[in-house]
């Protein structure tokens, strides 16, 4: 079925360009057209940066080539990719449900807030049960924020892209408002700052990088979800309530339930990620702490096409744009925002070029003056 026609004019031809429905999706543009979006974020981010007045090849060369042939930025991909993973991964559970999860970037702030309550409470404590104890506050915290959305979904049925949305404003309040008052370092030179967490409360790096625990952490989380979803029940009850929700109905699948286990498993990881942050290469809580992870990782969702493995590669790919973003500021001038324009973009091309998933693309001559 001919669903889009366009047509252009050449030397008293026309041109027509037809997108066909698919008789099944195509499983080879599910896998190509992410790296479609990449290849054309490149064409694209070079001629715009060009004609802005930079070194636009200068620009792609940085962001995406140097950080993943420099061997000595490895570990700054790692790092910056661990987020990135945990969050995704919580979300893309959600996904695959329908259940749109939008505020993990709030999740992360309250999971970081959260753990770093426990890091204040036990300052002056030493222990190897400080560490876990925080990283459970994370996990809760990020869980109870998300619960919200859940509750107002299931009990008012409220779109739970809004609240979870407006609620990652609501968290970055609370930050600033600790950050500035009772959470505020007595010995920061009335910087908004919490104080240093101690050795206990740090994530031990490992041998002499600078690469903490929660890198393998989020690769090994990555793995276990790809069993859950793909070989459990869960997984399956995740796979079909997203994909014929009234035949999950009759299978005896709960959607409630489907939508809070969705919602507190994306906050919980979301929040997890935020306690591994603030304890790791941060080392306190500071105002500056919401990066917009919780937004790119939804990038990284669909860019891995919300499998664990994807996500893995996505992950890595977003991080490569983070620290390119930084190598091109330094080595060409160009603008902090450069790496979340390409971000943007990347997302931009890859919602685009989805549309070759289920329809193919076929050029048909006719005579000028025929119908389109």
């Amino acid at each position: 079925m001919v669903t889009l026609k366009q047509r252009w004019i050449i030397r008293g031809r026309s041109m027509r360009l037809e997108l066909v429905k698919r008789k099944q999706p195509s499983r080879a543009m599910l896998y190509l057209t992410p790296v479609f979006s990449v290849l054309l974020t490149m064409v694209f981010g070079a001629t715009i940066f060009s004609l802005l007045g930079y070194d636009g090849p200068g620009a792609v060369w940085n962001i995406f080539f140097v950080p993943a042939l420099d061997p000595n930025k490895w570990q700054d991909l790692g790092i910056k990719a661990a987020p990135l993973i945990l969050i995704a991964i919580g979300l893309s559970v959600g996904f695959r449900a329908n259940v749109w999860n939008i505020g993990a970037e709030g999740q992360y702030v309250i999971g970081g807030l959260a753990g770093t309550g426990v890091a204040l409470a036990t300052w002056q404590m030493d222990g190897w049960w400080i560490l876990p104890l925080m990283c459970l506050a994370g996990v809760a915290g990020g869980m109870l924020y998300a619960a919200i959305p859940a509750f107002l979904k299931t009990k008012l049925n409220v779109n739970e892209i809004l609240t979870s949305l407006m609620l990652t404003y609501v968290s970055i309040q609370v930050l600033f408002y600790l950050m500035r008052g009772p959470w505020k370092d007595p010995e920061g030179f009335n910087f908004p700052q919490s104080r240093m967490f101690t050795d206990s409360q740090m994530l031990p790096e490992i041998g002499n990088s600078f690469v903490h625990y929660g890198v393998p952490i989020a690769f090994i989380v990555a793995l276990l979800a790809w069993f859950i979803l793909s070989k459990t029940v869960f997984g399956f009850e995740i796979r079909v309530v997203g994909a014929a929700p009234n035949a999950a109905r009759y299978g005896g699948f709960n959607r409630t339930r489907t939508i809070w286990t969705s919602l507190l498993t994306a906050g919980g990881l979301a929040g997890f990620a935020g306690i591994l942050e603030a304890a790791g290469p941060y080392g306190q809580m500071v105002p500056q702490f919401p990066t917009g992870y919780g937004f790119t990782a939804i990038i990284v969702a669909f860019l891995g096409r919300l499998h664990p493995v994807g996500i893995m590669l996505a992950a890595i790919i977003l991080a490569i744009s983070y620290v390119g973003g930084e190598i091109a500021q330094s080595s060409i001038g160009l603008p902090n925002a450069a790496s979340g324009l390409f971000q943007a973009m990347m997302l931009f091309f890859l919602l685009a070029t989805d549309i070759l998933v289920n329809y193919r693309v076929r050029f048909s001559g006719m005579r000028s003056g025929g119908t389109a």
